[in-house]
């Protein structure tokens, strides 16, 4: 398996074919060039740990051949940065693993993913200076609905707690933003839309992870099998979004976020192709400042299956320890 000395070294390469970018190939080096054949990125395909081209492009056999020889994963996003399609290169034969995936569905994996999420939703707003009585009130109803996680005794009851617990907490967080309801892929808002696409990388980030150890992506705990739905990346992401969260709430205030830099189409708020790159640099970044723990929080999940832990060994993720 990858060790993170070896993990560090690689690296995400995004090719903007919105800016008429390209990618070719040189011996086992990836090369982007601009739309005047100006080489703007060279690597190692040795060094590569995903490779995202976001707009429209021809994969050619070359690209394909590569990320199955170097283990990258190639994946496609629309001009609006939703994810249509991911070319894998997930461990195969891991039967080990799978069948204690199958066998170890159990309602404590679920409980104990929500309430690291929950912790660390408590956290942000605790860290945050003069708190309001909105924020004063979150931090009080977080807390019980975390005691109420641990007693839960269904998946449809954690479920409907965590829901609740996520409407106080977005309340809470985004408070002084004009915070208007949390619509997945609606984009009724321009804080909608960024949360959108930085839930979407932070969501590909994690299937990379995964696939390093050859789980079923499929088969989830907290999110139930449905079809052509990748549950268990559904799941693990859940403890990591106050990372784009926190992103976000930065980025407000820094002006990074800006009116002009998005088009209103039919009640939607599209980010500016033209913006696209800047966007991603900052969304991108937060994520990537956290990649340690994201890696180790994977690979303790696969030791905690394969070894049989307790759950007192679950792996956890603390958004402010780590920093």
């Amino acid at each position: 398996m990858l060790s993170y000395a070896d993990f560090k070294e690689k690296q995400i390469v995004i090719c903007f074919s919105t800016n008429k970018q390209k990618i070719s190939f040189l011996n086992d080096n990836l090369i982007i060039k601009d739309e005047e054949d100006t080489i703007i990125l060279q690597s190692s395909c040795y060094k590569i740990f995903s490779l995202w081209i976001i707009g429209s492009v021809t994969l050619t056999s070359g690209i394909l051949e590569r990320s199955k020889k170097f283990a990258f994963p190639v994946s496609l996003f629309t001009y609006s940065f939703r994810c249509y399609g991911t070319w894998s290169s997930s461990t195969e034969g891991n039967y080990l693993l799978r069948q204690k995936q199958y066998e170890n569905r159990s309602r404590n994996i679920a409980r104990l993913i929500i309430i690291n999420k929950i912790a660390n939703q408590l956290g942000l707003i605790k860290n945050l200076r003069n708190k309001n009585p909105v924020q004063l009130r979150a931090i009080d109803l977080l807390c019980n609905y975390k005691m109420q996680i641990s007693e839960a005794k269904s998946i449809q009851e954690i479920m409907g707690i965590e829901g609740i617990a996520s409407k106080v907490y977005f309340e809470a967080w985004f408070y002084d933003l004009n915070w208007k309801g949390r619509k997945p892929r609606a984009k009724r808002d321009m804080l909608n839309t960024l949360m959108d696409i930085g839930y979407t990388f932070l969501f590909n980030i994690v299937e990379a992870m995964l696939n390093l150890y050859g789980f079923d992506l499929y088969v989830g705990n907290l999110h139930q099998c449905f079809y052509q739905r990748k549950s268990l990346v559904c799941d693990l992401v859940e403890p990591f979004r106050c990372i784009i969260d926190n992103q976000l709430k930065k980025a407000f205030h820094l002006n990074q976020i800006k009116v002009d830099d998005f088009k209103e189409i039919k009640g939607q708020f599209i980010l500016s192709y033209e913006k696209s790159k800047e966007y991603t640099k900052w969304l991108l970044a937060a994520l990537l400042e956290k990649k340690e723990s994201i890696f180790y929080y994977t690979q303790e999940y696969y030791r905690w299956f394969m070894k049989e832990k307790s759950d007192a060994e679950f792996p956890n993720f603390n958004l402010f320890h780590n920093e």
